[in-house]
């Protein structure tokens, strides 16, 4: 008892129930993936099953939802990545007018309100007579993803030591080999890392995508609408599948970076 201390006690007291907070919902959804159906009513434990699992397709319209949001999260991941990472580079490597400004304004999006952003959007293409479904969902996906990009794969660009580069050229090479060999590899950490976030936040979208998807049905959506009646057991597959995937992302990464880190450190 003489060596014991609050304070030494209190982080890792703190830092377990908030574990178990952040963790429960997720324990939840992987418990109610195996709970046999009776009628359509997913609240109570019913009992064990992996029917469930077996046949992830079984709820109607739970595939089609998910599918949708896999494409539109690839999609959006794809062109956010690409665009914001060239203006990311633009706006630290380049001086050019209205620099600030333009800076300024890829924040917006992150700023205002998701309701707001949604809104505005869906009045945008009702008044340019554009029909809403899976196009409109991928405009505003990658819109907002965007930012995120160029905010994560500025810092990266912000910390490169430019005197690498300028070795490269010093040796001959051309501007494209100098990006792609030496200043795209040295940006792919930060680069990956905004991809995961905007295929994330893609994905996880529920507010804008409600504004802006029409009859179109997405994973988000379907969730929202089964709530109610308690979500089907295969939507809770379908997302213990990608909570392990997400996991498994994460080991096999943090794997990898352990295994470099010990061959730097032999060399």
């Amino acid at each position: 008892m003489k060596n014991f201390s609050l304070g030494k006690a209190f982080v890792p007291v703190a830092a377990t129930i908030t574990l178990i907070y952040l963790l429960l919902p997720i324990a939840n959804v992987i418990m109610f993936s195996f709970n046999q159906k009776r009628g359509r009513n997913n609240i109570s434990w019913n009992g064990f099953t992996l029917n469930n699992w077996l046949n992830p397709c079984g709820a109607p319209d739970v595939c089609t939802a998910f599918s949708n949001s896999l494409v539109v999260g690839a999609v959006a991941t794809v062109v956010a990545t690409v665009l914001g990472t060239l203006i990311a580079i633009a706006l630290v490597r380049y001086k050019f007018r209205f620099r600030s400004t333009t800076s300024l304004l890829l924040f917006t999006p992150m700023a205002t309100p998701e309701v707001v952003l949604g809104a505005g959007l869906a009045y945008q293409f009702l008044t340019m007579g554009v029909q809403k479904g899976l196009g409109t969902i991928m405009l505003a996906h990658i819109m907002f993803c965007i930012s995120y990009v160029v905010v994560a794969v500025k810092a990266r660009v912000a910390s490169l030591n430019p005197a690498i580069e300028e070795a490269g050229r010093d040796l001959y090479a051309s501007p494209l080999q100098v990006f792609f060999r030496i200043t795209l590899p040295m940006l792919m950490p930060g680069i990956i890392g905004a991809a995961l976030l905007s295929f994330a936040l893609s994905f996880d979208d529920f507010i804008i995508t409600n504004f802006n998807s029409g009859p179109v049905n997405t994973f988000p959506k379907f969730v929202y609408v089964s709530a109610a009646k308690g979500v089907p057991a295969q939507a809770n597959v379908l997302a213990s599948i990608v909570f392990i995937g997400a996991l498994l992302l994460v080991i096999i990464v943090q794997m990898v970076n352990l295994n470099r880190q010990k061959k730097l450190a032999r060399a």
